[in-house]
């Protein structure tokens, strides 16, 4: 069996702190760790362009070059901005080449279901998989054929085809996919609502001094005048 590492040079780390990654991101630079079997967490550095490239692929195993010294790790986690676009950090572990690992793998539907031509629309409601394997078996996906899915059909992922030693974790009747008919949401207008002020009595204040005015000077019938 071939054995499907991807080979990369990586540097030993001696700088650690948030203001030292910024300064190993600025370089071009990707900060990493190396854990597992028992050993010494290792921080090292890589290179950004090439590492986010076989990380994107799909890649996961990886055969590094630390000064000389030959480190066989699996991505265990791959961080990134709040956009999902940069590699900010990536997590190895130390793994042997005839070791079981649990993973997670892309989910690929290729083709047009049959549905489509009836008013479905295919939706996919998981896009990776948790499998089981050995170490040089993990797969780069997992692909399924949807054209012979009919409307209002579904997928479960007992319903998947799964390379001989890899094995699903999820529950096989986990609904991956199906095809629905997508109708139309009808948006009523929103109506804004203006308040309408209540009517002001323009000059109502005006006119309540004034009366009061006049009827303190008007004279008071029958008083003698002196």
């Amino acid at each position: 069996m071939a054995i499907n590492t991807i080979k990369v040079k990586a540097q030993n780390r001696t700088e650690l702190g948030s203001r030292a990654m910024k300064r190993i991101r600025d370089k071009g630079m990707i900060p990493a760790v190396i854990y597992g079997h028992k050993q010494a967490v290792l921080p090292i550095t890589l290179d950004k362009r090439e590492v986010s490239s076989h990380i994107n692929k799909g890649a996961h195993l990886f055969d590094l070059d630390v000064a000389g010294t030959s480190e066989t790790v699996l991505v265990k986690e791959a961080q990134y901005d709040h956009l999902g676009i940069q590699l900010l950090h990536v997590d190895f572990s130390r793994v042997s080449l005839d070791e079981k690992v649990k993973v997670k793998v892309p989910l690929e539907l290729k083709g047009t279901p049959k549905g489509e031509a009836e008013g479905g629309k295919l939706q996919q409601l998981i896009a990776e998989l948790d499998v089981e394997c050995v170490v040089v078996s993990i797969p780069e996906l997992i692909r399924h054929i949807v054209t012979e899915m009919e409307m209002d059909s579904v997928l479960h992922i007992k319903d998947l085809h799964f390379p001989e030693g890899v094995k699903p974790l999820q529950d096989p009747e986990l609904i991956v996919a199906m095809v629905r008919e997508v109708k139309e949401e009808i948006i009523a207008p929103v109506v804004a609502e203006v308040a309408v002020p209540e009517p002001e009595v323009i000059g109502a204040k005006e006119r309540e001094e004034k009366a009061a005015v006049e009827t303190t000077a008007a004279p008071v019938k029958g008083e003698a005048k002196k």
